[in-house]
């Protein structure tokens, strides 16, 4: 009795020990392929404050957590078993799929600049634009908004994980993924809460009523977050647009070398190799920001083709469409 007591707890603590390794070998695999997705996170935080710009304080936090929410669905709900499923039954969808994501981001991006350089074509798009109801109509369509743009960046980390995650059990990949999904989406949306909500803290910080000469650094460090946030921003702003345009310019490319002429990915080689050795003391950093800038003026060339494509084209069809549904 008493040995076969002692042989079950045997076979238990060796259960325990090999479900601890998994458990281990999970969490490394989750952080190396959260790192080669690091690029995308980057994206996805600077991307993310535009959307609660404009609203009132105190629904900035209720707007990041909607967003937060509809990223966490996008990645475990949607788009981690739809990975599973294409990574163990149509691994070539993957890319092309990846592809038309990219395209939209371009779109998304190169709209956004458009609005810029040309604010009089973005205010007579706005007006052939159906006005919101109400104030809760304007913050679900931003919400909405952002999800959507989230479902493209979370696909290409979700994507990058998969491919860093080696060949073997699916349920292994599964929790990769979950694990990678999970702490991404908590981070990300974490920083964004932070961001949005700095100049509030600054304000209160400005009140602070202390005598000593920490008091008045914290009520100066308070009025500099209050006058900085504005700018920073738009400052943050404008490298989401870049990232959006970059980002889908950088899948697009890597598309065209897959799927292209041979030719493209051999000139986009040969310049960042030769701007390596014209400056080899900064290699790495040259060679990065080449790809990136080809990345970005592809990303504007596809995104300059797809406004007309779906302002005159997609957009319609799709209002067609709707009209038929509802008929």
């Amino acid at each position: 009795m008493s040995v076969g007591l002692l042989g079950l707890l045997d076979d238990i603590a060796a259960i325990a020990k090999v479900a601890a390794a998994s458990l281990d070998d999970v969490a490394g695999q989750a952080a190396k392929a959260g790192a080669k997705a690091a690029g995308v996170v980057i994206d996805d935080a600077a991307v993310t404050p535009n959307y609660v710009i404009g609203f009132a304080a105190k629904r900035e936090l209720p707007i990041v957590g909607k967003i937060a929410v509809g990223s966490l669905r996008n990645k475990l709900l949607i788009l981690l078993p739809v990975a599973l499923l294409l990574g163990y039954f149509l691994p070539t969808a993957v890319t092309p799929l990846l592809m038309l994501g990219g395209a939209f981001l371009c779109y998304e991006g190169a709209e956004k600049v458009l609005e810029a350089v040309m604010p009089h074509h973005a205010h007579h798009e706005a007006q052939l634009r159906p006005m919101a109801a109400n104030a809760r109509s304007v913050e679900d369509e931003k919400v909405a908004s952002a999800i959507k743009t989230d479902f493209i960046l979370s696909a290409e980390i979700m994507a990058i994980t998969l491919a860093a995650i080696p060949a073997g059990n699916i349920w292994t990949q599964a929790l990769v993924l979950a694990l990678v999904g999970f702490g991404i989406t908590v981070g990300v949306y974490g920083v964004v809460a932070l961001i949005v909500k700095a100049d509030d803290a600054g304000v209160a910080l400005a009140r602070y009523d202390g005598a000593s000469f920490i008091g008045a650094a914290i009520r100066s460090l308070g009025r500099a977050l209050v006058r900085g946030m504005p700018i920073f921003l738009a400052v943050l702003s404008a490298i989401g647009t870049a990232a959006m345009i970059w980002v889908g310019g950088g899948i697009i490319l890597h598309g065209i070398e897959k799927y292209g002429p041979p030719v493209v990915g051999r000139m986009v080689h040969a310049a960042t190799e030769a701007a390596a050795h014209a400056l080899p003391f900064v290699a790495g950093i040259v060679e990065w920001s080449v790809e990136a800038a080809i990345s970005g003026i592809v990303g504007l060339i596809v995104g300059a083709v797809a406004i007309p494509a779906v302002q005159y084209g997609l957009s319609p069809a799709w209002k067609r469409v709707k009209g038929l549904r509802h008929a």
